[in-house]
């Protein structure tokens, strides 16, 4: 669907703002034309064209153009691309004009005429150079200052290229060095005033200063996107530097020599539209720190070079040998110097990954001192500068830093022989997947992740274990308070009123207290066995009477149908009050299981000691279903196992019957053998 001027995108993209981008492109763009028919009406040659500054200011004119049109087309709301419009308008005036004010002077145009195309020559490339360019700079990449504090930047930037025009164009001999060509605006004591432009060029040198120390603020406050931004100007600022430093003309070189290394520029802009519509196209830091290396290398190489000759030479009769001797040393040096180099600027860039024992030291830091989560992720991240990182466990998200970006890659978290996790990252912009180098490193990182994901698991098991032990609890003591103030409390205060009853009546009719006492007898039983069946929920007397097996088998009589049968290979030791009542539960839950739905003759219990107690419950019955379906007493069974750390399982068994097994820890070292 077409953006409509009421129709903003995420960008605040409009038609209105799209027309308006490509209008002054355009105007740039005929500037440049209009430059080079001009040049050729004009009859310029090469030599012409190239040293009247037409050929750089139209390259540079045309590469900001280019850069601004497409970064004001698809975000028009970030500054950059309209100051990059203007700074393309201004500087592609200069351009067309130069050819028109030499084709009026040879033409013998009008004064008016040629002094107002001259004031247009004049006047339009400083603008450029000294507020446009400055300014975009300050606000790359988002279109904004750093900070509050960079607006006495953009005010001095501002006042200043007022002054920095004045310098360049209201000279009184005007652009091509004679009153036919003077501007409308000039200064007639223009050379009087050279302290004043001498203080603005340095001024103008100290704003681009402080625009580069803005791009190093951006750099060390940005995120990882924002850094891989300022890493493409950064490589092209660098790439201008060096070429006008390394390949530059000498001084007293012929004027044609500094404008044909003028034509770097354009890197600029280029670089700047890349930052800003395309920073993900290629990994700029594997660029970025190669061009470092390699320049370094080459500096390095060369500084070396003629240090050892200049040495050497005075020592040797033959300067041929000190040329060898230098070049055996650096040929030697040349390697492990390229080595340590390339470690140092790939920490820079890639963090750790090449000493993945470096960045486990930092995240075992953060693990030792109990860091949240989200601390030992940062330190991930920090260690080998990648986007994004996210702890899962079970599929949910347990704690995750930075954005992350399109590609994701996961690396499995194994504790044991068990996954217990894993560990998501943001692959860096540029790349189509994880360096082998990086993997490496998150597999070392992941052994004490998943440690550390494991214990957490382990502890919420145990937090989850002890809550559901308080409620049990408090479920428990709720259902006797139940028991007590509804089944006990109304026979007790009962017995307490018959009692009144049969007091007042024993002297005046002796049988009615006779039988007031008869009831009061009944209640006070009832009352009893209320008071025995609540202790027997508690913990079975006959566990305390007879002991567990026998139990068991006074149960198995009381409880009718089928034969029970108690198998105890050997005597069992004193066992804890808890395991003994779980396993007088288990065993009562599986008997009735038995009894009620099985419809077995013969059920066999058997108890064993093997470093824990077991309990086997196996009947003979042929009914039910091919798998148990969970009831209430099966879930039973599971509640009570795992209230004290053990196992259990129950089910059809081959050749018909049924089968329930528990294995119940009784002590601290069982309970960490079966838990």
């Amino acid at each position: 669907m077409p953006v409509t001027s009421t129709d903003v995108d995420p960008y605040g993209r409009t038609r209105a703002r799209t027309v308006l981008a490509a209008g002054v492109f355009g105007v740039a763009v005929a500037e440049v034309a209009t430059a080079a028919l001009g040049a050729l009406l004009a009859g310029f040659s090469y030599t012409d064209v190239r040293d009247s500054f037409l050929l750089t200011n139209s390259a540079i004119a045309l590469a900001f153009a280019v850069a601004g049109g497409l970064i004001a087309g698809h975000r028009p709301r970030n500054a950059l691309g309209w100051l990059l419009l203007a700074a393309a308008v201004l500087q592609g005036s200069t351009a067309a004009t130069a050819p028109l004010l030499l084709a009026g002077r040879e033409n013998g145009w009008p004064a008016a005429l040629t002094r107002t195309v001259g004031t247009v020559a004049a006047y339009g490339w400083p603008w450029s150079i000294g507020l446009c360019i400055p300014l975009a700079l300050l606000l790359f990449p988002t279109g904004t200052l750093p900070g509050a504090r960079w607006w006495p930047v953009v005010w001095v930037a501002a006042a200043n290229s007022v002054v920095f025009t004045l310098a360049n164009g209201a000279a009184p001999e005007g652009l091509l060095g004679g009153p036919d060509s003077q501007a409308w605006i000039f200064l007639p004591d223009h050379d009087r005033l050279a302290p004043l432009w001498a203080a603005t060029e340095y001024v103008n040198l100290a704003v681009y200063l402080a625009a580069l120390v803005g791009l190093a603020v951006r750099y060390r406050r940005g995120t990882e996107p924002e850094r891989r931004q300022l890493l493409w100007l950064v490589l092209a600022l660098a790439a201008v530097l060096a070429i006008l430093v390394f390949w530059g003309p000498e001084p007293g070189s012929p004027d044609g020599q500094i404008v044909l290394v003028l034509l770097v520029i354009p890197l600029v802009p280029a670089a700047i539209t890349v930052a800003v519509l395309r920073h993900r196209l290629l990994d700029i830091r594997l660029v970025f720190s190669r061009a470092v290396l390699y320049t370094a290398l080459t500096a390095g190489v060369a500084g070396a070079y003629l240090g050892l000759v200049t040495l050497v030479n005075p020592l040797l009769r033959d300067g041929t040998g000190s040329a060898v001797i230098a070049t055996l040393v650096v040929a030697i040096g040349f390697n492990p110097v390229r080595v340590r180099l390339q470690r140092a600027v790939d920490r820079a860039l890639y963090g750790d990954r090449a000493d993945p024992v470096r960045a486990l030291s930092r995240m075992g830091a953060q693990l030792k001192v109990g860091s949240e989560p989200d601390d030992v992720l940062a330190a991930i991240t920090e260690a080998l500068r990648l986007p994004s990182a996210a702890l899962r466990v079970d599929g949910t998200e347990r704690a995750a830093v930075g954005t992350p970006p399109e590609l994701l890659e996961a690396v499995p978290l194994h504790y044991r022989d068990d996954r217990v996790g894993e560990l998501v990252v943001g692959v860096r912009s540029g790349q189509r997947r994880l360096d082998p180098a990086d993997r490496s490193a998150l597999e070392l990182l992941a052994v004490p992740l998943a440690a550390a994901a494991a214990a957490t698991a382990l502890s919420e098991a145990v937090q989850r274990s002890r809550e559901g032990i308080v409620a049990a609890r408090e479920e428990e003591r709720r259902r006797l308070r139940r028991d007590l103030h509804d089944g006990l409390g109304p026979v007790l205060t009962g017995i307490a009123f018959r009692a009144d009853a049969a007091g007042n009546l024993l002297l005046s009719d002796p049988a009615g207290a006779a039988e007031s006492l008869h009831r009061l007898r009944t209640a006070a039983t009832d009352a009893i066995d209320d008071v025995r069946r609540l202790v027997h929920a508690l913990r079975p007397p006959a566990l305390d009477d007879v002991g567990l097996a026998e139990a068991l088998r006074r149960q198995g009589a009381q409880l009718g149908g089928p034969t029970v049968t108690v198998h105890l290979p050997e005597p069992l030791p004193t066992l804890p009050a808890a395991v003994e009542v779980a396993a007088y539960r288990i065993a009562t839950e599986a008997l009735t299981n038995a009894a009620r739905h099985s419809g077995a003759g013969q059920v066999d219990i058997s108890l064993t000691m093997n470093g824990a107690l077991e309990i086997t419950v196996r009947d003979d019955g042929t009914a039910g279903a091919p798998e148990w379906t969970p009831g209430v007493g099966l879930s039973s069974i599971g509640e009570r196992t795992a209230e004290l750390g053990g196992r259990w399982s129950a089910g059809p068994v081959a050749g018909g019957g049924g089968l329930v097994w528990a294995r119940l820890p009784v002590g601290r070292e069982d309970v960490g053998k079966d838990g």
